[in-house]
């Protein structure tokens, strides 16, 4: 077994994530909005522990994404053709992510409605 160093390791999930970034617009789309709300949320003085929260949700929300990727990409290296199962598999993995967006919507949403609504 090959002994990697641990920039090595570290400079490849770099380049995982970048890819991601790069590659797929949605997650783009994450990556502003959760700026946007976490900057939102340090301007209205969000208490650190419902900050910590959106952290936790927004972070959620890139994982999802990256594992949707992630499994995109396998099924596309497995076959070029159609086939349902890679097709249930594709959906599966977009719907995780949809879960992780609804629930980062929501937890954005019950923690920012006190701060935007008197």
């Amino acid at each position: 077994m090959k002994h990697r160093r641990l920039y090595d390791s570290f400079r490849d999930a770099w380049r995982g994530i970048l890819y991601v970034f790069r590659s797929e617009r949605n997650m783009r789309i994450h990556l502003v909005a959760g700026l946007v709300v976490l900057l939102l949320a340090g301007l209205l003085g969000v208490p650190r522990l419902e900050f910590l929260i959106l952290i936790l949700t927004i972070g959620m929300m890139f994982v999802a994404e990256l594992f949707n990727t992630a499994f995109e990409e396998v099924v596309n290296l497995i076959t070029k053709e159609y086939h349902p199962l890679a097709g249930i598999v594709k959906n599966i993995a977009a719907g995780a992510v949809l879960v992780a967006a609804l629930t980062a919507l929501w937890v954005g949403y019950i923690i920012l409605r006190d701060y935007l609504v008197p």
